[in-house]
């Protein structure tokens, strides 16, 4: 008689894959087909596995950055005055974690105190790498202000010598913000001043809470009178993967005065001869490459004009694309003798912002506020508002959070 057998035991089964048990490279894959840099602050500070997956990996956040340029929250809108600064947020049903964001920061200034609660005096100079600064007429006190993070910082006055050494007279320009990528949250104030010819910068770092004060420039224009010591437009900031620069207009003539915002030089660059005066009609930025564009709106056309090296070896402003977006009513559902033209409002990383011009025609209208990508040439209709102040796109910086160890506490509950 054959003897019997025991049956085998059942197989075990295999334990399951857990999400961490992917290994960090596949976790980094996975993270990049979140749709938004909001997607990815949500996901990280899920667990400290996550969170360290991303800060330790530069390479993934250039790759992120790449895939998923940092996002437009809204728009300030700063009025001539003395008022707050409103601001209009970007709604997209499409995006809950955009949406909670701006819930969940101080967009509405409410962190800002003022002496005078019902004439408040604070003015935007500048809006960029996710700061705001304001300036108090009343108390003359300027603040770097971050939103999402209600990280405030009072910005002591430029020391007296900043003024010593000027020639005829000097002149005031602007506060400007920048806040190099990667570098742990610290950020550094640039304000300048010129003379009858030349002009000056001067440094305040957030880490060393001190400024510094750099040398006169060699003369940039033809001495000017006090009668017209005006020269040079209002500054505006430009970043990108290259050195950032802050810019101002020559108001007489074809030209623009770049600040290196690493090496904190002045430069003088020509503008195409058709721009002298017309400071109106368009913005210098930069594309997603890091390269210099002019964008200028004539009625319902958007002119590019791009910087580069030509075959003689100068470098020059050779013109660009031309979009021509007098279709735009289909987007709107309006009509061009409504919209009256375009406005350029800022050019950031490739992104041209722009709005109708309603307001122009008639005051009681609201204008559309519209982005157009300069590569891909998509369009994105973003709201409705009167054109009635200073326009500062709030496009959301790489929080300081997902590359230190210190974690900020209002990011981490978006």
């Amino acid at each position: 008689m054959a003897s019997q057998q025991s049956p085998e035991p059942p197989a075990a089964e295999p334990a399951p894959t857990t999400l961490t048990a992917l290994g960090d490279d596949l976790l980094r894959e996975i993270f990049l087909l979140l749709p938004s840099l909001p997607s990815l602050v949500r996901a990280a500070f899920a667990c400290r596995t996550f969170l360290d997956i991303v800060r330790s990996s530069p390479a993934f956040r250039r790759r992120f950055r790449a895939l998923h340029p940092p996002p437009l929250l809204g728009i300030y809108f700063d009025p001539d005055g003395l008022a707050i600064p409103a601001f209009a947020p970007l709604r997209r049903r499409s995006d809950p974690d955009l949406r909670a964001a701006v819930r969940r920061s101080d967009f509405f200034l409410t962190g800002l105190l003022d002496d005078d609660d019902d004439f408040p005096g604070w003015v935007m100079n500048d809006c960029h790498d996710g700061y705001l600064i304001l300036d108090n007429w009343g108390t003359r006190e300027v603040v770097a202000y971050n939103p999402l993070t209600m990280a405030m910082d009072l910005i002591p006055p430029p020391p007296d010598e900043f003024y010593d050494g000027c020639q005829g007279y000097y002149n005031c320009l602007d506060y400007h913000i920048h806040s190099p990528e990667e570098d742990d949250g610290v950020f550094r104030v640039i304000y300048a001043c010129h003379d009858e010819s030349r002009a000056r910068a001067a440094v305040f770092s957030s880490d060393t809470r001190a400024w510094q004060v750099f040398p006169w420039s060699e003369a940039l224009t033809t001495p000017q009178s006090a009668d017209n010591k005006h020269w040079l437009s209002i500054g505006r900031i430009m970043n990108g993967f290259m050195n950032g620069f802050v810019y101002w207009v020559y108001m007489d003539e074809a030209s623009m005065l770049l600040l290196n915002t690493t090496t904190l030089e002045f430069s003088r660059i020509d503008l195409p001869s058709y721009l002298k005066g017309q400071t109106h009609m368009f913005r210098v930025g930069k594309t997603k490459d890091g390269g210099l564009c002019i964008v200028v709106a004539i009625e319902f056309k958007l002119y590019v004009w791009l910087r580069k090296i030509c075959e003689d070896g100068v470098e020059k402003w050779v013109k660009g694309h031309l979009f021509d977006l007098d279709d735009i009513v289909e987007e709107t559902g309006g009509t061009l003798e409504e919209h009256g033209q375009f406005k350029v409002v800022g050019v950031v990383d490739g992104v041209v912002y722009f709005s109708t011009y309603e307001t122009f025609e008639d005051a009681r209208f609201p204008c559309w506020f519209l982005s157009l990508d300069l590569e891909t040439s998509d369009i994105d209709v973003l709201f409705q508002k009167r054109y009635d102040s200073h326009i500062h796109p709030y496009i959301m910086p790489w929080p300081p959070s997902l590359v230190r160890n210190k974690t900020c506490l209002q990011v981490e509950g978006a």
